[in-house]
């Protein structure tokens, strides 16, 4: 069976990870929820339910880039 989604990153103790490894792991994450999102608007078979989703979308591809505007500038630190 092919599979859609993608397994989310391990969880482990965030208080020894850098900032870097951090950030690449909310990265991980807003892809998963962006995937998820986008395989959900074909089940959305009304305007509103559909739109919502697309706002989520919206919101999410917001968040993964200002994540990856901030992980440039912790790498670039290095």
């Amino acid at each position: 069976m092919l599979k859609i989604v993608p397994d989310p990153p391990h969880l482990n103790n965030y208080t020894t990870q850098t900032l870097e490894d951090l950030l690449v792991q909310i990265s991980e994450y807003l892809v998963c929820a962006l995937t998820i999102s986008q395989q959900s608007i074909p089940l959305h078979t009304k305007p509103p339910a559909q739109v919502l989703t697309l706002a989520a979308m919206h919101e999410i591809n917001s968040a993964h880039t200002l994540v990856e505007v901030a992980l440039s500038r912790v790498q670039s630190q290095h």
